[in-house]
């Protein structure tokens, strides 16, 4: 259930749903990490949980999922705990500072003692908030990094000298990284060259839906209004592969049946396989994306939050942004606290009239 939904005004009748006890809770315990703001009917001001102002009495308080939504109801920002301002982040800049460090030292091994030292944090602090800030381990991002030095290179000379320039210790360990790259090093290398990628068009309710495979399986499903363009951003996203319109191919009509399936009222479950380029983060946003119902959305902080990185939640929205595959991982069940649309890769109207049929 949406947490907008929840928020009734308070009466000293009423009787605190789940949610509300919850959350009065954390305004007795001040919690700072507490992601919603609560207004003080007999103030008009509204504040974080973590404000250190006097607790107010229970009958007078009103919670909202964001500072927007306690505006909207006339209440005013407190001057103390100022709800409206980012909250400092103690660990933001020693994050910052290792980020930084591994991505200027992507060719060597740092190790996570090395960055504490860096950081003049302990090895245990580092690592938790490293996570809990940018989503992902020092380790994963490090590997990250390596894996852009490594598409760097490959174009330039060989996969073994490549494999040295990227940082690697050992080829090995190159090809275990490699697998994020969604390609074989050596097709990286080509510009994935010698990779065939074939794709069909079709109409649809939302206008155009292309559909492109590898040998592997389905790599891009996109809507559009031009059957010219969306073979243009095909080959934009892979210059070098070897593209082709495929009419009768088995699994590219699977797939267009299985879009058209999605945007009526009884709709088959995914079986389609999927060939997907990707970092372990947005792995793991798009497979949460692929467990909410239909009918059903979650917000990009919920989304966050069930991943147990409640601050992630630009890195969660930036995960739907780079989708490849519309309705097959559905990032338009993903909406704004405020309960707006925000974005959606192919059109917000698009976004609109998928929630709209799944019955949103």
């Amino acid at each position: 259930m949406n947490l907008a939904m929840a928020v009734r005004p308070s009466t000293p009748a009423a009787v605190p749903t789940t949610i509300e006890d919850t959350r009065w809770k954390q305004v007795l315990d001040r919690d700072a990490t507490a992601d919603f703001v609560y207004g003080v009917q007999s103030t008009g001001i509204f504040c974080r949980p973590s404000c250190p102002s006097r607790r107010p009495n229970r009958t007078q308080i009103r919670f909202f999922d964001s500072t927007a939504q306690a505006a909207a109801a006339g209440f005013r920002a407190c001057k103390r705990c100022r709800p409206t301002e980012r909250p400092h982040d103690r660990f933001a800049e020693p994050v910052s500072r290792a980020a930084a460090y591994l991505a200027s030292h992507s060719d060597e091994t740092v190790t996570l003692d090395e960055l504490a030292r860096i950081t003049k944090t302990s090895p245990f602090s580092l690592q938790k908030n490293f996570k809990r800030i940018l989503g992902v381990t020092p380790k994963e991002f490090a590997a990250a990094k390596k894996l852009e030095r490594l598409r760097k290179h490959l174009p330039q000379g060989r996969v073994t000298d490549a494999t040295y320039e990227a940082g690697f210790s050992s080829p090995s360990r190159m090809y275990q990284a490699a697998e994020a790259l969604g390609m074989t090093p050596g097709e990286a290398g080509r510009g994935a060259q010698g990779l065939t990628i074939r794709f069909i068009t079709s109409e649809c309710s939302l206008g155009l839906v292309l559909v492109a495979a590898t040998d592997k399986g389905i790599c891009s499903i996109a809507f559009g209004d031009s059957a010219y363009q969306l073979e243009i951003d095909l080959r934009a996203r892979f210059p070098h592969a070897e593209i082709a319109s495929e009419e009768d191919d088995p699994l590219l009509t699977q797939g267009v049946r299985f879009v058209l399936a999605q945007l009526r009222s009884a709709p088959h479950e995914l079986d389609l396989p999927l060939d997907l380029r990707a970092t372990v983060f947005q792995q793991r946003v798009w497979k949460v994306l692929r467990e909410i119902p239909r009918g059903e959305t979650r917000t990009y902080a919920e989304v966050a939050k069930s991943m147990g990185q409640p601050t992630a939640t630009r890195a969660v929205a930036r995960a739907c942004a780079t989708n490849p595959v519309a309705v097959a991982i559905p990032c338009h069940r993903v909406i704004g606290s405020d309960g707006k649309l925000t974005g959606y890769r192919w059109g917000v109207e698009r976004k609109k009239r998928l929630l709209e049929m799944e019955g949103v």
